[in-house]
């Protein structure tokens, strides 16, 4: 089992649903860090361990997520770790919280939340956009799709994103999948007028398509059970269900494609003709 970081110093308090605040820990590291008493669910910690595991599988640039203990003696001599909740400020709890590690903790004041469509055509990894589409679609991501924008100096005119806050995959708290086209994608249709087709979402496609329930389930290795409050038999169903959608990702793909936003314009149908006419007709299922 993989051990816990502690936290030793509170930093502030960060913007955003779960009220989460930014830790330093033993490794010397920042951690951006969600608390089970959060005011959105203590599943979103789980949903967020669990889901950024999956997107590292697939190649996708995310940060490394860690169990972080916050102890009784940080919480009391932190006036400010706090949580709103029903119009009253209340302690953050003790114990194991979801660390997520701060993108730009090295290079302060050139990390950004928000970019203008014009600046965001000079992403470094623009392309990635397509792909965190791929775990978005698989996971029922029903919150839009965050990323923050980093760059490694006042010199550098392009930014790298790194997708963050997956705490609504597996539809937060529910653990369900309702699909809609809109749901889990970014705000700006600019990120996606580069895909002309299936191949821009390469390689995380593929292999999310080949995971098979072993690997999915090894991404869920080591949760607290609390965070899950001790449901085990609810996290085997969302794995098994997991392995069953990964046959529907295109669908959903081409369900938000086909939607009013229109966010591929430069899409192109190429017919790829397959040895095996049973292939061919379950390529064209898929689409």
């Amino acid at each position: 089992m993989n051990p816990c970081i502690s936290a030793n110093q509170h930093i502030r308090a960060l913007r955003g649903g779960a009220q989460s605040h930014l830790l330093r820990a033993a490794d010397g590291n920042c951690y951006v860090t969600k608390f089970q008493n959060n005011p959105q669910h203590i599943r979103v910690l789980a949903n967020e361990m669990f889901a950024t595991r999956l997107g590292l599988q697939l190649g996708l640039n995310m940060p490394q997520v860690e169990v972080i203990e916050v102890s009784d003696w940080v919480i009391e001599h932190s006036p400010e770790l706090r949580l709103q909740l029903a119009g009253s400020q209340v302690a953050c709890k003790n114990g194991k919280q979801l660390g997520s590690l701060y993108v730009g903790q090295h290079s302060p004041g050139l990390t950004f939340d928000y970019l203008p469509n014009e600046m965001l055509k000079n992403i470094r990894n623009l392309a990635d956009f397509a792909r965190v589409l791929v775990l978005d679609k698989w996971t029922c991501n029903s919150d839009g799709r965050q990323a923050v924008f980093c760059r490694e100096s006042l010199r550098s005119r392009q930014y790298t994103a790194t997708f963050i806050d997956q705490g609504y995959c597996f539809n937060a708290s529910e653990w369900t999948f309702p699909d809609y086209p809109l749901r889990g994608v970014y705000a700006s249709n600019c990120v996606y007028e580069g895909v002309t087709g299936w191949d821009r979402f390469e390689p995380a496609l593929t292999r999310a398509e080949e995971m098979d329930s072993e690997s999915i389930w090894r991404c869920s290795v080591n949760i607290p059970e609390e965070w899950y409050e001790g449901d085990r038999d609810g996290l085997e169903r969302l794995v098994e269900e997991l392995s069953k959608r990964r046959v529907s990702i295109r669908k959903q793909i081409s369900d938000f494609r086909r939607s009013s936003r229109n966010p591929f314009p430069l899409w192109r149908e190429t017919a790829v003709r397959l040895a095996d006419p049973a292939q061919e007709a379950s390529a064209r299922a898929r689409c």
